[in-house]
């Protein structure tokens, strides 16, 4: 099979859109001999940071000196970005070997989703190259996960926030019990910080389960800034660390991801390579910076929660350029709460430019004008996200920064157009 077979085989998967459950996975994986138990895995859940969480404990274990597998989603301009070993995205050649070996073992009478046959294509991969310790991120919730099929030594809920309504239900409680179903018992689980019903929700099924809970600001604490912050539990004291990562909300990422290499035990983690992995983990589409005069920035925030972090980084950023303006470039799906993402970031951008994903699921500039008027400064629209990053930049002065933002979708159009090549068509 070559790689472009591979994609459309992997493309063509789309029209079994997103199926919930496990038994598809667990045949899949019994087919293949169970590819996920020849190695250790931590597992991470989240509505936000869950990603973030996942690069920095993989670049800390690669620091450390073990060989890391890191399967994550969703990706934002290729297929490969999803499955690496030490930072490396798998090879094109072993994504089509990969698809026709879960292929086979589909054998015809299995159906899996995209997302299940490329978490199968993990599993097996990871195995074959006899990684020491696989990071999973969680696609959806987390109960009927495809990666929900991995015994981990520990694993992590980063935030509770309303997202995916549609398939976690209406409630920060729902939504608490689906992402708790990563937790396995007698696993240890760390929490962000998570408050009410959901931690409430999630601390009684780990209770069930026996499992221990570590909790950010009780069995952990961190206090700082990205930039320099100290980390404390009951078993170990880090001073003056620095994540690359920028926004202090990533200072609290780095504390779970550090939190949950403790709570594994089986992991030796000498504090030079803590600090070496902090120092080096990057992270695309996350507050990443990718011009200069005018600073383009892309940040992947989608919900109100993700706007949050990002309207905090902007004030931060309009106090310390008084004399610099915030362009929005923004563009969303059309099944997430636009006017709650917009009024987090009211006030931190003299101009926004409305644009759209080349996606069935983008909102049109038309919908986004009519929901968001009186809430956002908007001054111009553009269909293509090319054209609207191109506008933004001539509305701005080299001390002023353009932020891409909305939907991690828009962003990876953007990457990719930066970058002068197309887009892989999966990016769900």
């Amino acid at each position: 099979m070559t790689y472009s077979a591979a994609v459309a085989y992997l493309y063509g998967l789309q029209k079994h859109g997103i199926k919930l459950g496990l038994e598809t996975m667990q045949a899949l994986m019994h087919r293949l001999g169970n590819p996920e138990a020849r190695y250790r895995t931590l597992h991470i859940a989240g509505t936000n940071g869950k990603g973030s969480t996942a690069a920095i404990a993989a670049a800390v274990l690669q620091a450390a000196g073990y060989r890391v597998g890191l399967y994550t989603s969703p990706h934002l301009v290729e297929f490969r970005e999803r499955i690496r070993i030490n930072g490396t995205m798998i090879s094109e050649l072993e994504v089509a070997r990969m698809t026709e070996v879960v292929q086979q073992a589909a054998n015809g009478d299995l159906s899996p989703t995209f997302f299940e046959c490329a978490t199968a294509m993990a599993f097996q991969y990871f195995s074959d190259a006899q990684v020491d310790i696989a990071v999973l991120e969680v696609g959806l919730g987390g109960r009927f996960d495809a990666t929900n099929v991995a015994q981990p030594m520990a694993c992590a809920i980063t935030t509770i926030a309303m997202d995916h309504q549609e398939y976690l239900g209406s409630t920060p409680s729902a939504i608490a019990f689906e992402k708790a179903g990563i937790i396995k018992p007698n696993i240890p689980v760390v929490l962000g910080r998570i408050r009410g019903e959901a931690r409430q929700t999630i601390e009684q099924a780990a209770q069930e389960r026996a499992a221990e809970v570590w909790r950010l600001d009780e069995e952990f604490r961190v206090e700082g800034s990205s930039d320099r912050f100290d980390y404390a539990s009951g078993n170990a004291r880090y001073t003056g660390l620095s994540c690359a990562l920028i926004g202090d909300h990533q200072m609290h990422n780095a504390a779970c991801a550090i939190a949950l290499l403790e709570a594994a035990n089986r992991i030796d983690l000498p504090e030079q390579a803590l600090r070496e992995g902090l120092a080096a983990v990057r992270w695309e589409g996350r507050l990443e910076t990718v011009e200069r005069h005018p600073t383009v920035l892309l940040d992947g925030a989608h919900n109100p929660a993700g706007a949050a972090a990002l309207a905090e980084y902007l004030r931060s950023f309009r106090r310390t350029h008084p004399r610099s303006q915030v362009i929005l470039v923004l563009g969303m799906m059309r099944d997430k709460d636009h006017r709650g993402f917009a009024e987090v970031l009211s006030g931190v951008a003299e101009h926004v430019v409305l644009t759209q994903a080349d996606l069935p699921r983008s909102a049109t500039v038309q919908e986004l004008q009519c929901e968001l008027r009186g809430l956002l400064p908007v001054s111009s629209m553009a269909m293509v996200p090319a054209d609207a990053l191109a506008l933004a930049k001539r509305l701005a002065a080299p001390e002023d920064l353009v932020c891409v933002t909305g939907s991690l979708m828009l962003v990876g159009e953007v990457k990719a157009a930066l970058r002068g090549c197309g887009l892989s068509p999966l990016r769900g």
